[in-house]
């Protein structure tokens, strides 16, 4: 793989901010974040990302308190999403756009994306005339570059792509686990915008937290080449050390979080062949372990019609899978399953419809119902 001789710049995801109330996504603590932004953009990055639903809708103004607000406009670059698959008709899609640029209390967007393209979600776009609407702000000065965000395979990635060929980047999923996945397609999909000559921004590098919270036996490969470096520093150099890559995003929500992930980006350098090697071991061991793909988007828990919690439940299983702890599965799930259990499903597949890594959850609950329930 070419090596670039320095790492791509962090992101800040503003979609697992700190919470004044856990069980509201909403309570966003704007003191916090405050705090976050401040560590973030002292040590010299400044790209922010947001989307429409984010939060319950709020994340966009929460960027707007703690960044917009107390930085000059020309000190950060800001990015946020149009979810047409949220929208009930083709003017209230549209409506987002103004919406989101009142909520982020800016006059333009640096970056503006359609969001999380694929499959039964890519035709309200068209339907709703989305990239020609986009197109008409661009053109206006309102976005300054335009693309999309997919989670989805190359094929479909190449379908947008030739409908669409003059967006200015792609938002891709991408990380050391999945890179050579057949569902996820992480360098297959990054191949498809090299050719064409399209930058790159990279979501998901640690994979939800999954790649920082790995099993000891996947975890030791990494401290025994590398001891005192932190765990997220592999996958986080690996993302970073990627050619034509505009930001690694990272979902941040403590100050020792963006710290740390500050710290590796802009002192770190790019990966060396021996440490793509000790990658490689790493993913040969975690792919040998069971466990079921969940990166916590949530995008599954928004169209249930019975409210499971289906996020926890996953995470459920994989502590009991992968970390062979049944009795913090267990109480995982007792606590945070809340009225939303497992056996609460009806099996209607909506969650299936939209679910990026393409789990099998009506299965799973089934499992998980009958392990923990």
């Amino acid at each position: 793989m070419e090596e670039t001789g320095k790492l791509a710049p962090l992101g800040f995801g503003f979609m697992r901010l700190p919470l004044t109330d856990a069980d509201d996504p909403t309570s966003i603590d704007i003191g916090k974040c405050c705090e976050l932004v401040d560590i973030f953009m002292d040590a010299g990055f400044t790209y922010f990302d947001s989307a429409r639903g984010y939060h319950g809708g709020k994340s966009e103004w929460a960027l707007k308190k703690a960044l917009v607000e107390r930085y000059p406009r020309d000190s950060f670059q800001l990015a946020t999403k149009l979810p047409a698959w949220l929208a009930s008709n083709a003017d209230h899609a549209r409506a987002m756009f103004d919406k989101s640029l009142r909520e982020c209390g800016v006059d333009y967007f640096d970056y503006y994306l359609l969001h999380n393209l694929g499959e039964s979600l890519t035709p309200p776009f068209e339907e709703y005339g989305l990239w020609e609407f986009c197109a008409q702000k661009k053109a206006e000065g309102k976005i300054r570059n335009f693309g999309f965000s997919i989670h989805d395979n190359a094929e479909e990635l190449e379908r947008v792509l030739d409908a669409h060929p003059d967006v200015d980047f792609v938002q891709l999923q991408i990380n050391y686990i999945d890179w050579e996945s057949e569902i996820i397609q992480s360098r297959k999909c990054y191949e498809v915008c090299q050719e064409r000559g399209l930058p790159v921004v990279i979501m998901e590098p640690v994979k939800g937290g999954t790649l920082v919270r790995l099993p000891d036996a996947v975890a030791d490969i990494l401290r025994a080449a590398e001891p005192g470096a932190p765990i997220a520093s592999w996958a986080l150099r690996f993302a970073a050390s990627l050619p034509n890559v505009i930001a690694v995003l990272s979902g941040m929500n403590t100050p020792e979080m963006v710290a740390e992930n500050a710290a590796i980006l802009r002192d770190g350098v790019p990966l060396t062949a021996g440490e793509y090697e000790v990658i490689d071991a790493a993913r040969a061991a975690l792919a040998a372990l069971p466990g079921v793909p969940c990166t916590d988007c949530r995008y599954c828990m928004k169209g249930c019609p019975e409210g499971v919690h289906i996020n926890t439940i996953m995470q459920s299983l994989n502590i009991y899978d992968q970390m062979g702890d049944a009795y913090r599965a267990q109480e995982n799930y007792n606590w945070n399953a809340g009225d939303g259990k497992a056996s609460a499903c009806i099996q209607c597949g909506a969650c299936e419809s939209v679910c990026p890594q393409h789990i099998a959850i009506v299965s799973e609950l089934e499992r998980a119902a009958e392990l923990f329930e």
